[in-house]
């Protein structure tokens, strides 16, 4: 064999080598389990391993902020891709357990917006608390249409709910206030501003029938006729409505919340990882396709061309929904919720 040969065949060699090592590599990602776990396999995972070679280990976790805290302390990282509820989020943010996301190649044509788009997470999925409104118990000729109206007692007569935390109420009550979405959170970091939103909330305090503690309370009591406005979760009224009971869906000034996903600060494959999170988040095909079995819609754009209108519009990123709600802070509550959490708890038993 001439030195030519030899060295093409060298060549192929170690070509066919490195594709077997991308083949057969894996990455690690934390998820919930279960059924969404089923639907992240089928729309996600299994295509990206078609496309790249690259099997998606998928590890069914809870508690993840004291595993990715362990794991830090140990300096032994067994997860590359974490998805993350808000708490979760804000406790690894905070604590400088993610790695930063270089989003030039994760959306390289900007089909995400900027609030999808964290320094170091990404919001893959959402769903929103709203104001839900028994449509047969308004007055005659009203709409109520704001939290200025919830808070409206005399124009708008009737039990109230509301959940029983500082999240979310001290959002609102600063929105009823006049206080624009899109400001909520300068607002409400100023001590100012948090004064503002518990005066606020005195004044609803009398009227609201029962302080709710499980998704499943709103609409069981609008169900009843208990209340006539409550908030609540949007996919469970969205399910009620369907049963016949006459509700609907108030979007303003609704507070999306947000599924993260992020790669742990050490992972030896956060490239792939960019790649995975890229494959998840950027398609709004691949977006519609998992919205479609599971009601936590991404923000990519272009996701409702692919969704029957009359589904996409009970979605809280839908165009005509999502301009005026704010994405809840999860780092502002990361850092806040421990002292207006005991606040609030002096406050509701005042």
């Amino acid at each position: 064999m001439t030195q030519l040969s030899k060295l093409t065949a060298l060549t192929v060699s170690a070509t066919l080598a490195a594709s077997v090592a991308f083949a057969d590599d894996t990455l690690t990602y934390a998820g919930s389990g279960g059924g969404l776990a089923q639907v992240m396999k089928g729309v996600f995972d299994d295509p990206f391993a078609a496309e790249t070679g690259v099997t998606v280990n998928a590890l069914a976790t809870s508690d993840r902020a004291s595993a990715l805290k362990a794991m830090q302390v140990a300096g032994k990282v067994a997860w590359d891709v974490a998805e993350l509820n808000p708490i979760e989020y804000a406790t690894a943010s905070l604590s400088g357990w993610l790695e930063p996301l270089d989003w030039a190649a994760i959306d390289p044509d900007g089909v995400l917006p900027q609030d999808a788009k964290l320094a170091d997470a990404g919001i893959a999925a959402t769903f929103s608390t709203i104001m839900a409104v028994r449509t047969d118990q308004l007055p005659e000729g009203k709409q109520m249409t704001s939290w200025a109206d919830f808070w409206d007692v005399e124009t708008f007569p009737g039990g109230r709910a509301l959940q029983n935390q500082p999240i979310d109420n001290l959002e609102f009550a600063l929105i009823a206030d006049g206080v624009a979405p899109a400001d909520v959170y300068t607002v409400l970091a100023t001590e100012e501003g948090q004064d503002r939103a518990f005066a606020k909330l005195d004044e609803i305090k009398p009227y609201i029938t029962a302080w709710w503690t499980a998704g499943a309370q709103p609409v069981q009591m609008l169900s009843d006729g208990e209340v006539a406005y409550t908030s609540a979760w949007n996919g469970r009224i969205t399910k009620l409505a369907e049963e016949g009971v006459p509700v609907e869906i108030n979007w303003n000034g609704g507070g999306i919340k947000a599924s993260y996903v992020a790669i742990v600060k050490g992972s030896e494959k956060a490239d792939l990882g960019q790649k995975y999170i890229s494959y998840m988040m950027t398609s709004p095909e691949r977006s519609a396709q998992f919205a479609s079995m599971v009601p936590y819609p991404a923000m990519v754009k272009g996701l409702y061309d692919h969704i029957p209108e009359e589904k996409g519009v009970m979605m809280p990123t839908h165009p005509n929904n999502i301009d005026g709600q704010f994405v809840t802070d999860a780092v502002f509550w990361g850092k806040n919720l421990s002292e207006l959490k005991e606040r609030w708890e002096d406050w509701i038993f005042e």
